[in-house]
């Protein structure tokens, strides 16, 4: 008897010895198989950076015996050829490295036609998971099968990014919704993405933005890219922004649907309207005028009043409808003010606005953006820091590429003219956000070429001054008769 007590437990003690070996060795393999995707990535990220290196020592030594128009061909070609190769390379990869390239993809208004051509692809939508992968991160956040939680789940995404792939639905209810599912592992590529995040940046600093500055960037991307992963934060952000916005008259933030949402899954309104490129392609400039103005007013209203902005101007990250209101899609990289961060920059943006450079100069050194023994004259600092600010210092202002890519590479040029005070400056990261939206902003407006009284509007904002425009007189009826409300 004793022994086949024995033998039994000898087989019980086996197979659980089996199953914790299977057990270890399904972790190893993932562990393994997590190593690979981690050092595959890493790989074509350092392969890129080494042929971008290597053609760009090309350029440089050939440049020595070129004639001027010779060595502008050359950089030209350059930049063409790289911009071509960063897209090839990030066009099929998820995670922070695919949001890096985004990130300055938009803005890099700089570029020959051919490049900023190549790295528009970046915009578009990346390669979707398999639909049995969606299903399970479904099941694994909400508790259930997609079929189980909607009346009708479509399996094929409508759009797919660098961090999750969006879902059209409808709720038991009938409401149509999008439903956003975050890829599975995303996580886990963000770490090794963001540790080549600034070789990434290094590269477009050779071709798009000359000598940028990329260290802040990283530093900020890092920062913020845990935020972007936890789609309960991104809902709590929309969530936020879709209440003060109830009811606008021309701006749209979509509700969440906090049953059907979680950390890896965010579900909100279905929004129907023209994507960005079509509505640049169907609409004459009146209409564009008008949804810049629109795009201006809640970033600035966001900035200004409001003390919570979203950091995302993606050309993806708007609809337009036929009667000029705007919505405004993904609250994962929201900045909200500090007590007193805000505070600290508004001075130097009055002062800039009001040209003032011995104001702008005193504040700045107030602010500890200057040192007090700097030694820069007023005027230089001035002409330095007013290139974004140039739309609002006349009444009347038309963006144009050409404008906002030279402004731009004016202020990141580090061995250009304003290098030394570039080098002085000190700029806290928590103003990279900010940064973003300005430039961002600047380049929507610039692909519009928008046309309109922005100083005015800003000064709405930022003076409390009168209405300037018919939408910011419709604006100002709305902003009253809801506070009369609360």
């Amino acid at each position: 008897m004793g022994t086949r007590r024995t033998r039994r437990r000898a087989v019980v003690l086996g197979a659980a010895a089996g199953t914790a070996a299977a057990g270890a060795a399904v972790s190893v393999a993932i562990r393994d198989q997590s190593r690979r995707v981690h050092l595959e990535r890493q790989m074509r990220v350092w392969r890129l950076t080494a042929r971008r290196a290597l053609h760009y020592t090309q350029v440089k030594i050939k440049g020595r015996r070129a004639t001027e128009d010779e060595r502008a061909r050359l950089e030209e070609q350059f930049a063409i050829r790289s911009a071509e190769d960063v897209a090839r390379v990030l066009g099929g990869m998820k995670g922070a490295i695919m949001k890096a390239g985004q990130m300055l993809s938009f803005i890099a208004d700089g570029l020959p036609p051919e490049a900023k051509a190549a790295l528009a692809t970046l915009q578009a939508d990346v390669s979707p998971m398999a639909p049995r992968l969606a299903e399970g991160v479904i099941r694994d956040e909400l508790g259930a099968d997609p079929h189980e939680l909607f009346l009708d789940f479509e399996l094929v995404p409508v759009a797919a990014a660098s961090i999750g792939q969006v879902h059209r639905a409808v709720m038991p209810d009938g409401r149509i919704v999008a439903v956003k599912v975050q890829y599975p592992g995303v996580d886990g590529a963000i770490k090794s993405d963001l540790d080549n995040a600034e070789m990434l940046y290094g590269i477009f600093a050779q071709f798009a933005l000359k000598n940028l500055e990329v260290k802040a960037l990283v530093d900020e991307l890092r920062a913020r890219m845990a935020d972007e992963l936890d789609y309960r934060y991104e809902a709590a952000c929309q969530t936020e922004f879709a209440e003060r916005y109830a009811d606008h008259p021309f701006i749209h933030v979509p509700r969440v649907v906090p049953e059907r949402s979680s950390r890896r899954v965010i579900t909100s309104e279905w929004v129907d309207g023209m994507r960005w490129d079509e509505f640049l392609e169907r609409s004459d400039q009146a209409a564009k005028d008008r949804a810049g103005e629109v795009i201006l007013r809640f970033a600035q209203g966001s900035i200004h009043r409001d003390g919570v902005f979203n950091g995302d101007p993606h050309p993806g990250n708007y609809r337009f409808h036929d009667d000029g209101s705007v919505t405004f899609l993904d609250f994962g990289l929201v900045k909200r003010w500090a007590p007193g961060e805000f505070e600290r920059l508004g001075p130097l943006l009055d002062a800039i606005l009001d040209e003032d450079p011995e104001a702008l100069v005193e504040r700045a050194v107030t602010a500890r953006f200057l040192a007090p023994d700097h030694g820069f004259d007023p005027d230089f600092v001035f002409e330095y820091v007013r290139g974004p600010y140039e739309p609002f210092m006349t009444e009347r202002f038309t963006y144009t590429r050409d404008s906002t890519g030279k402004a731009l590479q004016t202020v990141v040029d580090v061995q250009g003219r304003y290098g030394d005070l570039i080098k002085a400056l000190n700029m806290p990261t928590s103003y990279v956000i900010l940064d973003r939206v300005v430039w961002g902003v600047s380049a929507l407006l610039s692909r519009l070429e928008a046309t309109n009284t922005w100083r005015g509007i800003l000064s709405e904002y930022r003076k409390g001054t009168p209405p300037s425009t018919e939408l910011g007189r419709i604006e100002a009826e709305w902003w009253s008769a809801a506070a009369a409300k609360r």
